[in-house]
């Protein structure tokens, strides 16, 4: 009597760790708030830093039009844009890399079989400049970036997106954001959401909804973090 093969183990749901480029990819903050004030010198813009921080993590269109309202044209959106994001790629160009613990931590998820991404209301050119000059080619599965998305954070479309590139339930998805909107985008996809605090404080990446917050990926349990997404995915599925 011939005996029939055993049925093979299922395999674990995918699972997708998704970063923020600004703030917890890079430390980039600096670099972007000499590009705000080089492009007020240029056109007059009244950029201040109190309002460049204000506004970090959300797109440059949504920027423009909350500093100039309706008397700003798409033309000018876009004039506007290309110049701040030319500035920022020549003063980061060389200087850029990654905050503490991210390498590790893309390493260690990577050799788990969690596929990475990067969701950003950043430009697209900026992030290429980053996978370049911090050796990350390969590493990501997806990109979202300003040039796929129509709505600014807390929007969510930024995360959701960079989740269907890679074919992830986005209830399998962890989000690592730096400010409160990013926090806010994330949760309103349905993922898990992980506060950093290199550019806000603990205290409102928490109110904004974190499921948790740290001062640095720095040491990042790797292992709790999937468990946490597995146990949450299986309860999205019941």
């Amino acid at each position: 009597m011939r005996e029939l093969p055993l049925p093979k183990p299922s395999e674990p749901p995918p699972l997708l760790a998704i970063f923020d480029h600004d703030g917890v990819l890079v430390d980039s903050l600096v670099f972007h708030q000499l590009a705000w004030l080089e492009l007020g010198r240029r056109t007059g813009l009244p950029l201040t830093e109190e309002f460049i921080l204000e506004t970090f993590g959300m797109t440059n269109p949504a920027i423009f039009r909350r500093l100039m309202g309706d008397a700003i044209t798409e033309a000018d959106i876009v004039r506007f844009g290309d110049l701040k994001e030319e500035c920022y790629r020549d003063v980061a160009r060389g200087k850029v890399v990654l905050m503490d613990g991210v390498a590790d931590l893309i390493e260690a998820l990577h050799a788990r079989g969690v596929a990475l991404a990067i969701g950003t209301s950043g430009p697209r050119a900026n992030l290429l400049l980053t996978i370049e000059s911090c050796g990350l080619d390969g590493r990501f599965a997806a990109i979202a970036a300003l040039e796929d998305i129509s709505r600014s954070k807390p929007d969510p479309e930024v995360f959701l997106l960079a989740a269907e590139k890679a074919g992830v339930d986005p209830a399998g998805a962890v989000v690592f954001e730096d400010a409160p909107i990013g926090i806010q985008a994330a949760k309103a996809a349905g993922m898990l959401a992980v506060g950093v605090t290199s550019t806000r404080p603990a205290e409102a990446l928490r109110e904004a909804g974190a499921d948790e917050v740290v001062d640095t990926l720095a040491g990042y349990c790797v292992d709790a973090l999937i468990d946490r997404l597995r146990r949450r995915k299986e309860g999205a599925a019941r």
